[in-house]
């Protein structure tokens, strides 16, 4: 077993799950009464567990310094911004650096709701969990 496993067993998972949707409000007409609710993304299972999973992963692992995932992506010749982070050659990073992207893109959803969505709709978080894999 590699310590990898919590994360990595995502990886057929993806495959199959809708991940989830944008929700619209489409019920109120923006009156005082019945404001407009902000649209937001309802995730699927597996994406909630995928985060209950990534941070499970950083308690067990802090010698992995992913609290620094902003540092650690600079080291690596990465931002933390969605361009840089999607694209990304992982061929050369390691573990650490591949572990900052994943963290990366969980913390981004605190910040801007629906970076999570993206990062796994453009296949970025299964191209992460693909290399994770293949470095253990």
């Amino acid at each position: 077993m590699s310590k990898f496993d919590i994360l990595t067993k995502y990886i057929p998972i993806i495959q199959e799950d809708s991940i989830g949707e944008w929700v619209f409000d489409k019920e109120n007409d923006g009156t005082l009464e019945h404001p407009i609710q902000v649209p937001y993304v309802n995730y699927s299972g597996m994406v909630n567990n995928f985060v209950d999973d990534v941070y499970t992963f950083h308690n067990s692992n802090k010698d992995m310094e992913l609290t620094r995932y902003g540092d650690i992506l600079k080291d690596s010749g990465l931002e933390w911004d969605s361009v840089s982070m999607e694209n990304a050659d992982v061929s050369n990073l390691n573990a650490q650096s591949v572990l900052a992207l994943i963290m990366g893109a969980v913390r981004a959803e605190r910040f801007c709701d629906g970076a999570l969505f993206e990062f796994f709709k453009s296949g970025c978080i299964l191209k992460w969990l693909e290399k994770l894999n293949s470095i253990e």
